[in-house]
């Protein structure tokens, strides 16, 4: 499952991306995307910036997983035709592991924010 959309820039510490909203995502329900929607919006973030790193071959995104969240504050959830801007900044990196805040934001509203401990398994 794909979501984000596109990646609006990049840093080496901070990448932006946009998702528009649709109802046929997995994570829409009852006219939102649901809360593991938004969480996983944000650790796909944090894989796109780890691809689009230098020396990653292809800018192809390490496969990886969440293995911590912590402060999850969910303010709104976005309903269906709403875009929303995650902007994810790198806080540490310790070998495979990497610490980052993320936040999201809809019509320039701050809708969500978290600290996420992403794994990635390099090849």
């Amino acid at each position: 499952m794909v979501m984000i959309d596109r990646v609006v820039s990049f840093t080496d510490k901070a990448t932006v991306t946009s998702l528009m909203v649709r109802e046929d995502n997995v994570f829409y329900e009852n006219g939102a995307l649901r809360e593991p929607g938004l969480i996983e919006n944000m650790a796909q973030t944090a894989a796109a910036g780890a691809g689009l790193k230098p020396g990653v071959e292809n800018g192809k995104p390490p496969l990886g997983f969440i293995g911590g969240i912590k402060n999850l504050q969910i303010f709104s959830l976005p309903g269906a035709g709403k875009e929303i801007i995650t902007t994810v900044t790198l806080e540490h990196e310790i070998f495979d592991a990497t610490i980052v805040n993320a936040k999201i934001f809809s019509d320039e509203t701050q809708i969500a924010e978290c600290e996420l401990k992403i794994f990635l398994i390099k090849n």
